[in-house]
């Protein structure tokens, strides 16, 4: 489907905004990555090939009898025995010295032919966000295993900030996008048609505004537990009013312009001259208000991980990672990460939704 002229014209704007550009592209290089973690940063390889077969451990349930083990559970891909079965196709004298067999395959004097030989590819990271890594002392300084140091529970502090990375945008993105979807239709229904309609919804606003947020999240997680979903549902719920005021004032504004009184008179619907005619006129303003809503609801899953009242225990949490930085001061290195990953990645989002805000506003034009 062709882009019409006036969103090529956007495109060119947003494109001459070098800011903006080069935030998204670095943005969208974050968040493929973070997209596809399981093959980034995994304590699993990506794929394995085990007597002629392929077999994708990072994102399927295989347990060890089929490789040759004796346990119905998941295979323990980073055990020694579990490698050496793989490669050797299964031969039971694997678990009478799998080092020395593994060694014998790798200076290839081993009876075993290559072609029944099978292999494991591994992802950059080898750890997974709950990998635990009891080697030394923890939390460890950064160094060739672990680029960024571990935590207090020696898990790999990379591997947490890749998954905390992709949990915190997907959070961001399908709370900002129902959040603001609910609070324009309710801003444009308030101030288009205006007078009861209005007052009884500002109202409702004004008392919905000053229900205590964070005790009923405290009381909704006491009652049925901590989950991702739960969390987005009672975001939402507090979330949509924060466009409101802004929609509602453009559409009071908009209302009584010549060319709103001119559809009417034509018998164009009122929710099409609403979000067919108003809606984008107002979309300056709407865009304006975005990133603040962005981050800030960034900034709020963070400040609940922070508190214990997030994601459930165990997750890839930023927020956790925060806590962890100001409960182990001799480490500065989770302080640092913690930071910086939220400078970066605020700064960037900040700059792409000014770009699109600047790229929507026919008064902006770029050299």
């Amino acid at each position: 489907m062709a882009m019409s002229e006036l969103n090529r014209r956007r495109w060119r704007n947003f494109r001459r905004n070098g800011r903006a550009f080069w935030s998204l592209v670095i943005f969208a290089v974050l968040f493929v990555t973070a997209m596809f973690a399981e093959i980034v940063a995994n304590d699993k390889p990506i794929v394995v090939r085990y007597q002629g077969e392929l077999y994708w451990p990072a994102y399927n349930f295989y347990p060890e009898t089929t490789f040759g083990g004796d346990f119905g559970t998941e295979a323990v891909y980073r055990e020694a025995e579990v490698q050496c079965l793989i490669v050797s196709g299964g031969r039971e004298d694997c678990w009478d010295d799998p080092e020395g067999f593994m060694a014998a395959v790798r200076s290839q004097s081993t009876d075993v032919p290559k072609a029944e030989q099978g292999w494991m590819i591994w992802p950059p990271i080898p750890y997974h966000y709950r990998t635990i890594n009891n080697v030394g002392t923890a939390p460890s300084a950064p160094d060739g295993n672990h680029l960024l140091g571990t935590d207090d529970t020696a898990r790999d502090v990379l591997a947490r900030v890749i998954y905390g990375f992709r949990t915190s945008i997907l959070f961001t993105l399908i709370v900002t996008v129902v959040a603001s979807t609910i609070g324009i239709s309710a801003g444009a229904i308030q101030g288009y048609f205006g007078g009861k309609t209005d007052l009884v919804f500002q109202r409702l606003l004004e008392i919905w505004a000053s229900t205590p947020g964070l005790y009923v999240i405290i009381i909704l997680f006491a009652i049925l537990g901590r989950s991702f979903w739960l969390l987005v549902f009672v975001t939402i719920l507090f979330g949509w009013p924060a466009l409101v005021g802004v929609v509602r004032a453009e559409f009071l504004r908009a209302r009584n312009f010549e060319y709103v009184r001119a559809a009417r008179a034509l018998g164009v619907s009122d929710r099409k001259i609403m979000f067919r005619h108003i809606l984008p006129n107002a979309m300056v303003a709407t865009l304006t208000m975005l990133p603040f809503v962005v981050t800030g609801t960034i900034s709020g899953l963070a400040a609940l991980d922070y508190l214990g009242y997030g994601l459930p225990a165990g997750s890839a949490s930023l927020g956790e990672m925060a806590r962890q930085a100001t409960q182990n001061l001799q480490a500065p290195w989770l302080a640092f990460t913690s930071f910086f990953t939220f400078a970066i990645m605020l700064s960037l989002l900040v700059f792409i939704f000014e770009g699109i805000r600047d790229a929507f506003d026919p008064r902006k034009t770029f050299k």
